[in-house]
């Protein structure tokens, strides 16, 4: 595989006349050994259709291209889309998307490979792998994100997308990843994860409006995760404690603190208060 250095990634924005947006996530990579790591655990195939999301200027791309049956490539910069349909141009396993991660229709695909925007990480992990049959995942994401992804019982690190993501992904490995290994080197620690569909998925997340219900009652009783579930509901639904607590009775649930509960009982708890939620 070539490498791109900082030197060869500043030579191409000169020509191209631009410099790295920091509020687009601009940072190329230009660590060979890192480009190799993430490839490895892609486990890549000829009948892989990849979509990876911020090509940049195709450090990635390139292994990519050369092994998979498909590449959508998803990128939000006019200049850098003219310069990847001309480095790419001998290959017609490649598609260029130039438009926003977070408002064009995602093509069908079966892997997701991509050192995706910092700041916007968590929409694109909802627009991407909240839903029936997602596809698997290997993405370098923000160390701190990552922790809450592979959350091991630590009351620091539980949080939405803990919950959210769990519902739906099976997080398989995490790797530490150097800053310096892009340009410009954000200000973040990095981790490389490894993400595969849940084998079962609960039937209640196979229809829309129950993810949306869902996704919505998670952020919304997330706030209290330090407090019993009863009152975290009481500020969330707007309902009686004494109507909550006669309706975890009944279902067997025991009022504790939320990040005392399993991953799997968010979703039973959001179901069991679906009709509340909805009368709200």
């Amino acid at each position: 595989m070539n490498s791109m250095n900082r030197k060869d990634v500043q030579i191409i924005l000169k020509t191209l006349e631009t410099k790295p947006k920091k509020h687009l996530g601009q940072n190329f990579l230009i660590d060979n050994n890192v480009k190799q790591k993430i490839i490895l655990d892609s486990e890549l195939t000829n009948d892989d259709v990849i979509l990876e999301i911020g090509p940049g200027l195709g450090a990635l791309t390139e292994p990519l291209v050369e092994t998979a049956k498909k590449v959508y490539a998803i990128e939000i910069e006019p200049k850098f889309c003219t310069f990847l349909q001309k480095k790419f141009s001998k290959y017609e396993n490649i598609e260029i998307i130039n438009g926003d991660i977070l408002k064009v229709e995602i093509p069908n695909c079966n892997k997701v490979i991509s050192n995706i925007p910092y700041s916007i990480t968590g929409p694109i992990l909802e627009k991407i792998f909240f839903k029936p049959n997602p596809p698997k995942g290997i993405l370098t994401i923000e160390k701190n994100l990552a922790e809450r992804i592979f959350y091991k019982k630590e009351y620091k690190n539980f949080s939405r997308i803990t919950v959210t993501l769990n519902s739906f992904m099976e997080p398989i490995s995490r790797s530490p990843l150097s800053r310096f290994s892009f340009y410009p080197s954000p200000k973040i620690d990095l981790s490389l994860i490894k993400l595969n569909p849940k084998d079962y998925i609960n039937p209640f997340l196979k229809e829309q409006e129950n993810i949306t219900y869902f996704l919505k009652f998670v952020a919304g009783i997330m706030p209290y995760k330090n407090k019993n579930i009863a009152n975290a509901l009481e500020l969330f639904l707007k309902k009686s404690k004494a109507e909550i607590i006669d309706a975890l009775e009944k279902h067997n649930f025991e009022n504790k603190k939320l990040f005392h509960f399993k991953i799997e009982e968010f979703l039973e708890l959001s179901k069991i208060f679906n009709d509340s939620y909805k009368k709200n």
